[in-house]
């Protein structure tokens, strides 16, 4: 079988290169073909070119890359044309994906067309849910409030779980980190995780490395980290070049999961390593910020209350928010001390971590077992 598979950015590449390796593991003589970054890399895949490129967040930020965005739209359904897959598979990205799908509709091929990750219609654009199906014949969905959304507009919305509860980080071992980077047994660890793209951690890094300075001068038996991946990594290692805490700054996957289970507390931009470090047992904050612009529009457009996942999920903040003008010093130092109490707001986490396990479990098989099976039975591959 022919899978073209396509992510837009990194949190999509790692998605998308575990449901490869499910898709191996059922069916050995998959071809792969498409887009994506170094872990899809990992499993076989020769991106078509450097998911970096796709890795822009804002209003302000994507305007200036919109010429070249839509190049690689072009380029991308041109090479699909030629491949002739059995499946495209897009992961995550909407707004990059739909235009992929809706250039193949014209075309006509007669490809099954399948995206992974409902676009968050219950946050925002509800309107998008009554469209999706003249685009694509099948949604895969991360949370079991989701397919509800979508199968009254003629969309075909299976619910297979989040990739979270298969990831590796559950299997990070603490005691291993603090040896393999030479940190004593009575040093605790922070774990500083500031985003993925080059602009969040432009703004945020700035912040957190303010805020973790002066926790260490009250905190010296803290160590810090920050993982990274490869698409901010020398920017992270330029802004960190003078700091004077003890910081180690990781670029593997595998450090990554170990780290965490090191960690005492973290702080964190919002995304899934928020819902990684709830699954571990992290306490944690998370903080985020946007151009001016772009703040002003989300608190018009977006219907929800939360936007860390755990909070949404369990429908209460256990996790504080800290956003645009609360995104500072003073109220990250203030719940970071919280936290490392062990008092109230810790034990609240705890229990809310506990509750998050249990609505995102799905029992037999992992998300990208499930996702292959339906990919497998659109296709007819079952067979």
């Amino acid at each position: 079988m022919k899978v073209y598979i396509i992510a837009g950015e990194p949190s999509g590449d790692l998605l998308a290169s575990r449901l490869m390796r499910a898709m191996c593991a059922k069916c050995p003589d998959t071809e792969f073909f498409g887009v994506g970054g170094e872990t899809m890399e990992r499993e076989g895949l020769k991106s078509l070119f450097d998911v970096k490129e796709l890795a822009v967040m804002g209003i302000l930020e994507v305007v200036p890359s919109i010429p070249r965005i839509l190049k690689r739209i072009r380029q991308t359904v041109d090479d699909i044309v030629r491949v002739k897959p059995d499946v495209v598979i897009t992961v995550d990205s909407w707004s990059f994906s739909a235009r992929i799908h809706k250039a193949l509709r014209k075309r006509k091929l007669k490809i099954k067309q399948v995206h992974y990750v409902a676009p968050q219609v219950w946050a925002w654009k509800k309107k998008r849910a009554r469209t999706m199906y003249k685009y694509i014949d099948h949604l895969l969905t991360l949370f079991p409030y989701e397919p509800k959304y979508f199968t009254p507009y003629h969309l075909e919305a299976t619910f297979v779980g989040h990739p979270v509860i298969e990831s590796a980080v559950l299997y990070g071992n603490g005691d291993d980190f603090k040896a393999r980077f030479n940190i004593a047994d009575d040093k605790k660890v922070m774990a500083i995780l500031p985003g993925s793209r080059k602009n969040e951690v432009a703004r945020l890094l700035p912040v957190f490395l303010d805020a973790a300075e002066t926790f260490y001068q009250k905190h010296p038996d803290f160590v810090f980290v920050i993982p990274t991946v490869k698409t901010v990594e020398d920017k992270v290692r330029e802004m960190t070049q003078h700091t004077k805490l003890p910081l180690y700054i990781l670029n593997t996957e595998y450090d990554r999961h170990d780290a965490f289970k090191a960690a005492d507390v973290a702080v964190a931009a919002s995304g899934t390593v928020a819902l990684e470090l709830a699954m571990v047992d992290v306490p944690h904050i998370i903080a985020y910020r946007v151009a001016p612009l772009t703040a002003f529009l989300a608190r018009r457009l977006l219907k929800i209350e939360f936007v860390n996942l755990s909070n949404i999920l369990l429908g209460r903040e256990v996790v504080p928010e800290l956003l645009q003008e609360n995104c500072n010093k003073d109220k990250i130092l203030y719940y970071l001390g919280e936290l490392i109490k062990k008092g109230d707001l810790y034990q609240k986490q705890m229990d809310g971590f506990k509750k998050v396990k249990e609505i995102l479990g799905l029992n037999e098989q992992t998300p990208s077992a499930n996702a292959c099976d339906v990919l497998l039975s659109i296709t007819g591959c079952d067979a």
